[in-house]
């Protein structure tokens, strides 16, 4: 194992690369330079809003990017901030000396409701310019409003909770239609539901929350100045009756569950962090006087929403008794608390103050603070200025707080998208494993870290924890990229290493059997696994080597397999003598090469059970590659050696169809070893023609002379055309087989009538069987009694004789009437024919003046001209170019001859007839007239449209291939 760390730890420093910038040595050892490349900005981040208010700002709200503000005590500003330049203000009307006591606002920015000190409320929504107060509130002085998240839209607000001072928790709903005089108010309705309960009797209800959770459950949290309510229930849907009034009732017997803090401010505040607008909120903060209680909601638990409670005290100088904190905000990992003077952010995780902004005197004392949920801005103001804040990644530092809570899951997942930090946490949770002596868990976590391999692997070695270092080599074994095949084969190998002797070490103890299963189930994982599958196959070399010194045959097999190296499987199993092991592993897999390679060993074991394998293969296998493995086989000449060979090639001929000689001639020699009668049957199913037969003729009459099967000699010389040998060597046979030669010659008269001779001979001689003798002569019609006497001895008498000679000569008399009646026939037919010649003499056929030619319809009388006897009428030169496509090539060249030598003779002269040895001016050529007469036998033999041209015209195309493409191009 030495040298295997030394030479993968050789391979990572050659593949080391110093980046610019970085030392030569004390490389940290997550292989990151932990320098911030640019001043990170502040995660809270102040802004002063550029805007001066006329009258002294009382109160402020913001919700969905919608900012309204309540300006001394009858104007109302609201500011669209995707619209800033665009305020909107509205007068309250009011003309008492009624002050704003409150404003909320919806989620939604539509529904602003704006609770005076004299306890009216006014309602106005975003679309409207007109504040409509709400008489059914009239004499409630409301501290907080719970928004139904769920059902509100810009138009309704659906049931909403309203708390008031006197601690009564009432429903109501909101619609913003407009009408008359006369129209609805509204304030659809406004009826109570509970009263909070303190020591001292009613509460102030400080803050109402409403949530609905992924059950369809509600709850509605509600807090005194020292108490937290819980309610849990669901509400009345598709009813005339909705709302919370069901969820309350439940409570009406038994009061809800509450935390209580003795300490109080004389008021309190509630704060959600909600991720997502319209989502369900993850945690709170409440404001009260023993703190800050902090906690995650989780809407699923049965009997609490709150979970993880914690209590943070106030910073130092924060507190009833010193500077009581006014407001408060929860961002994910801060809240903020507002004072008379400053802002002070503080970490939920480790109840640090990560901020304290303090403000200048001359803006005046701080009144109020809120959170835009849908931007996550915070917005601070005093009455004569506003302020705003941006919280900017404000989890980029949170890892480092986990990590140093040892929350490594929570650490890792805020600074996934860091690799520097990421791979500090891995490697503190690694130690950490390391340190608690989780093993397994640490050699997960250092295979995701940059730490130097030999360190990590070293560390445990030294505690001798193979199983951690085996998962530590295969987690790094994965991450490594297709390029390092040096360290994927050192790891590899090395894996191999580790499993093979902890198998071994475990292999000869029975109470560890169970452990030996298991570790030989995660070798086998190792060597099956899809993710290595790259990496051990480029190392099967080595791997095989190692499997074979430590004597580990059964792994060798098992990842012979997975390799797909089905040869060494085969190869082992019939060093082993399981030859029907290895027979099932080549029919399995089906590889023809391992078949050709392994048959001549098998065959030799499992004749029967491989030539049944091979057919099952069929077509697949080659079976010329099979022939050198019965060779060998069917060379002991038993005769079950020669029907497995049989069988086989048999299957090859008669199901696959084989044409290859190789195989038919293998099939013959078989055959002509011990089975004669198949071979005969073999060759006369092959048929007779030599050109389709697939065997070699010559070798197969060598063969068949050589082992002695006449019959099967006599059959290949009738295949060779050889019939005299044939008839020979059938004599020696069969007089019938030779008989049956003889007449094989058809077309050859004289041949078969030296056959038959032949057969006569051997008959006379030989068997010395006149009745026989006589018989072949009635055999064969070609044999007369004359050719066949010098056949017989002197001592014959005529009387053997008389019955053939005497049809002899009947015969003959028989052929003689037949010339004369065929010479009766012929001369009556030569006198028909000279009859029909004088006929046609005398024929003619009438030309009108208007016929016209019946290929360029012309009139016909222009030109010379021939007329046919089915009224087709052809111009002569129109005739010749109809002609000349159809006509054979040497007919083309005759004419083309005929036209030349009748364009070269002169016509002949006015005047007395000269002699025809005068004619044509040169002594021995051919007449002008006999030429004319020759060019018309060749043209005008038949009418080009019905005779025998047309006929053989009827494939071909209308159009001339040569020509196609320019009438192609001529349609377009």
């Amino acid at each position: 194992m030495a040298s295997i760390l030394d030479e993968y730890e050789d391979s990572l420093s050659r593949s080391a690369v110093l980046q610019p910038g970085c030392p030569s040595v004390g490389i940290p050892h997550s292989g990151f330079v932990n320098a911030p490349l640019e001043k990170e900005a502040p995660i809270f981040t102040k802004q002063r809003i550029d805007f001066t208010p006329s009258e002294r700002i009382t109160s402020l709200v913001v919700s969905c990017n919608q900012l309204c503000m309540s300006l001394g005590k009858d104007i109302l500003l609201r500011i669209d901030l995707g619209k800033a330049n665009e305020p909107n203000q509205v007068e309250l009307g009011r003309k008492d000396e009624a002050k704003v006591h409150k404003m909320f606002l919806d989620h939604t920015g539509s529904h602003l409701l704006i609770a005076l000190s004299s306890t009216e409320v006014l309602y106005i929504n975003r679309n409207g310019q007109k504040v409509r107060p709400l008489a059914r509130w009239k004499g409630q002085l409301v501290e907080s409003v719970g928004w139904n998240k769920a059902l509100g839209t810009e138009s309704s607000t659906g049931p909403i909770l309203v708390g008031t001072a006197q601690g009564q928790i009432f429903e109501a709903e909101l619609s913003a239609s407009e009408g008359g005089l006369f129209g609805p108010a509204p304030d659809l309705y406004f009826r109570p539901l509970h009263v909070l309960m303190e020591e001292g009797g009613p509460a102030p209800v400080c803050s109402i929350e409403a949530e609905r959770g992924p059950d369809g459950r509600f709850f509605v949290i509600a807090t005194t100045r020292q108490r937290l309510f819980q309610f849990t229930g669901r509400m009345a849907e598709g009813a005339e009756v909705q709302g919370f009034s069901g969820l309350f009732a439940t409570y009406t017997d038994h009061p809800p569950p509450f935390r209580e803090f003795p300490s109080s401010l004389g008021y309190s505040e509630l704060a959600f962090y909600t991720p997502k607008l319209r989502s369900a909120p993850r945690a709170f903060a409440w404001m009260m006087g023993d703190g800050v209680l902090y906690g995650a909601l989780d809407c699923g638990r049965p009997d609490s929403l709150l979970s993880e409670e914690r209590v943070w005290d106030y910073p130092p100088g924060v507190g009833p008794g010193a500077s009581p904190p006014l407001a408060i905000v929860l961002t994910q990992f801060h809240f903020l608390l507002l004072l008379a003077d400053r802002v002070e952010a503080v970490c939920t995780l480790t109840g640090q103050v990560v901020l304290r902004d303090h403000f200048l005197e001359k803006f005046g004392p701080l009144r109020h603070m809120v959170k835009d949920s849908s931007t996550g801005h915070l917005w601070a103001h005093t009455e004569r200025a506003v302020f705003r804040y941006h919280v900017q990644r404000e989890s980029r530092d949170v890892w480092r707080t986990y990590l140093d809570m040892n929350r490594f899951d929570l650490a890792k997942e805020y600074c996934r998208e860091r690799p520097d930090c990421l791979d500090t946490v891995l490697a503190r949770e690694a130690d950490f494993c390391f340190r608690q002596r989780r093993y397994v868990e640490s050699a997960r976590c250092y295979a995701l870290t940059q730490s130097y391999f030999e360190e990590i692997a070293l560390k445990f070695l030294e505690v001798r924890q193979e199983e951690a270092l085996a998962e530590f080599l295969q987690r790094k074994l994965a991450g490594l990229k297709p390029t390092e095949r040096t360290q994927a084969t050192l790891l590899t190998a090395w894996l191999t290493e580790l499993y093979l002797s902890r198998l071994g070490a475990l292999q000869g103890d029975v109470d560890a059997l169970p452990l030996y299963r298991e570790t030989r189930e995660q070798f086998r994982n190792f060597l099956s696994s899809p993710r290595n599958k790259e990496w051990l196959f480029a190392s099967r070399a080595s791997i095989h080597e190692l499997l074979a010194s430590h004597g580990d045959t059964e792994h060798m097999v098992y990842f012979a397999v997975i390799m797909q190296d089905y040869e060494r499987v085969v190869a082992y199993h019939c060093q082993h003598e399981a030859y029907e092991e290895a027979l099932a592993v080549l029919s399995k897999h089906h590889d023809p090469q391992l078949f050709y390679k392994f048959s001549p060993i098998l065959i030799r074991h499992i004749p029967r059970q491989l030539v049944d394998a091979w057919i099952d293969l069929g077509s697949r296998l080659d079976a010329r590659q099979l022939i050198p493995a019965l060779v060998n086989y069917s060379q002991g000449g038993e005769a079950q050696q020669v029907s497995h060979a049989i069988r086989y090639m048999e299957f090859c001929v008669n199901v696959l169809g084989e044409t290859e000689q190789a195989i038919h001639n293998y099939l013959l020699s078989l055959y002509a070893r011990g089975q004669a009668a198949s071979l005969l049957a073999y060759l006369e199913q092959a048929g007779t023609s030599p050109h389709r037969v697939h065997y070699d003729l010559k070798y197969a009459l060598r063969l068949c002379a050589e082992h002695g099967h006449n019959r099967a000699c006599v059959h290949v010389y009738k295949v060779l055309e050889l019939y005299e040998e044939a008839v020979d060597l059938a004599l020696q046979v069969d007089v019938d087989l030779a008989k049956q030669c003889a007449d094989l010659p058809e077309e050859d008269e004289e041949l078969r009538k030296k056959l038959w001779l032949k057969i006569a001979r051997h008959v006379v001689q030989e068997e010395e069987d006149v009745k026989t003798a006589m018989a072949c002569l009635a055999s064969c019609p070609l044999l007369k009694i004359e050719d066949v006497l010098p056949f017989f001895p002197d001592f014959v008498t005529i009387d053997h004789f008389k019955e053939a000679i005497c049809s002899s000569l009947q015969a003959y008399n028989r052929h003689i009437d037949e010339l004369q009646r065929e010479m009766e026939e012929a001369t009556a037919s030569a006198q028909r024919i000279r009859r029909d010649l004088q006929e046609l003499r005398g024929r003619y056929g009438t030309v009108e003046p208007q016929d016209k030619c019946s290929a360029c319809d012309f009139p016909l009388l222009n030109r010379p001209f021939y007329v046919f006897l089915c009224s087709h009428m052809f111009h002569a030169d129109c005739l010749l170019q109809a002609v000349r496509p159809g006509l054979p090539a040497y007919k083309q060249a005759r004419l083309e001859e005929l036209q030349r030598k009748l364009g070269a003779t002169p016509p002949p002269a006015k005047g007395p007839p000269r002699t025809k040895d005068g004619e044509g001016g040169t002594p021995g050529a051919p007449s002008r007239e006999q030429l004319k007469a020759d060019l018309d036998e060749l043209v005008a033999a038949e009418c080009v449209y019905c005779g025998e041209l047309m006929i053989r015209s009827i494939d071909r195309p209308f159009i001339d291939p040569q020509r196609y493409e320019e009438e192609h191009q001529s349609w377009l």
